[in-house]
């Protein structure tokens, strides 16, 4: 008979394995932010990560842009999105600087 913890051990290591493949996702950077982050960044992550995943990676990586990484808006392609976007697929991720105007 086997072992139940091995078998439950063995489905979780074997789902993990299915569920999370590794993308990549670059990064490309417009206005202020551009010249705190490095030109060619990509970051290698898990499926199902969201936005808000990445950017904490980015502050850990790079804390002096954090104060622009908090008030960034992001984008995929020429859609704005949020912050709770899931990237389940490798991605092109644009950060755009804030911007005042007056």
């Amino acid at each position: 008979m086997l072992n139940s913890s091995v078998l439950s051990k063995t489905a979780i290591d074997h789902d993990s394995k299915q569920s999370s493949p590794t993308i990549e996702i670059k990064i490309e950077c417009f206005g202020a932010i551009e010249r705190l982050l490095p030109s060619d960044l990509s970051l290698q992550t898990k499926s199902g990560m969201t936005i808000s995943d990445v950017l904490d990676d980015l502050i850990c990586r790079y804390p002096k842009a954090e104060s622009l990484l908090d008030r960034c808006a992001c984008a995929i392609g020429e859609d704005i999105i949020p912050r709770q976007t899931l990237l389940e697929s490798d991605s092109t991720v644009v950060l755009l600087s804030p911007v005042a105007g007056g």
